[in-house]
C-alpha cells in the first residue's frame, strides 16, 4: 500500500494536480488526502477560483508588483504548510 500524502506534499503538488500533471498513483494519493483534509480542500477551492478568474481575464497583463505579491503569498503558504500537519 502507498503511504498517504500529508498537507505539505498535497499543497506542494496542488498545481500539478489541477493541471492533470501527476501520474495516476500520485493523483489518487493527493485526491485521497483532499477527501478528508478540510484545510487543503480550501487551498484547492482557492486555486480553482483563482484559475477561473485568470482564465476570464485573458489579454490582461498582470503587473510585476501583483505577480511578485502572488508569488510571495504562494511561497509563504508553502512554508506554513511545512510547519503544520493535518488535523
Amino acid at each position: 500500500m502507498t503511504p498517504p500524502v500529508g498537507c505539505d506534499e498535497a499543497v506542494r503538488r496542488l498545481w500539478e494536480f489541477l493541471d492533470g500533471g501527476l501520474d495516476e498513483r500520485d493523483h489518487r494519493r493527493v485526491e485521497e488526502h483532499l477527501a478528508w483534509c478540510l484545510r487543503c480542500c480550501g487551498e484547492v477551492a482557492f486555486a480553482r477560483e483563482l484559475r477561473g478568474l485568470l482564465r476570464t481575464r485573458t489579454g490582461i497583463t498582470l503587473p510585476d508588483e501583483a505577480r511578485n505579491r502572488m508569488e510571495r503569498f504562494i511561497d509563504e503558504l508553502g512554508e506554513e504548510t511545512e510547519e503544520r500537519s493535518c488535523p
